[in-house]
C-alpha cells in the first residue's frame, strides 16, 4: 500500500505541474482524471488521459530529470503526494544493480518520448 504525506484537489484545467519543472514527487490519482501533455512546437499535444489509481510523476523521481509532460487536472481532482522518505526507503531498498536499470529505462523512454516529440 502506497504511503500518502498529503492530499490536494485542484480544480478542471488546473496546472499540476508543467513540463520542464523539477519535482520528485510522485502522485497517485484519488479521484478525478490527470491529463499528461507535451508541448510540439507551438501545439499541446496529449499523450494520455489517467484515471483514478494511476500513478504519474515517477520519471522525474526514479531518473533525476526534470517533468516530461504536463500534468493538469481534468475536472475536479484530488491526488495523493507519496510521502518522500517512504519513496526514498523504498527505493533504497532495491539493489544498485536494479535502480540503474530502472534509471536507464527512465532515461531511455526520455529520449524516445523526446524524439517522437
Amino acid at each position: 500500500m502506497l504511503q500518502i504525506a498529503s492530499y490536494e484537489t485542484y480544480q478542471d484545467g488546473q496546472i499540476i505541474f508543467k513540463e520542464g519543472d523539477s519535482g520528485d514527487w510522485i502522485y497517485t490519482i484519488d479521484s478525478g482524471s490527470v491529463e499528461l501533455s507535451k508541448m510540439l512546437g507551438e501545439t499541446m499535444v496529449v499523450i494520455e488521459v489517467l484515471h483514478e489509481n494511476d500513478v504519474f510523476g515517477e520519471m522525474s523521481f526514479i531518473g533525476n530529470i526534470p517533468r516530461t509532460a504536463t500534468a493538469r487536472a481534468v475536472g475536479k481532482t484530488t491526488v495523493g503526494i507519496l510521502d518522500r522518505s517512504y519513496l526514498d526507503e523504498e527505493y533504497n531498498k532495491l539493489s544498485a544493480n536494479f535502480r540503474s536499470i530502472l534509471k536507464g529505462l527512465v532515461t531511455r523512454l526520455k529520449r524516445t518520448t523526446d524524439l517522437v516529440a
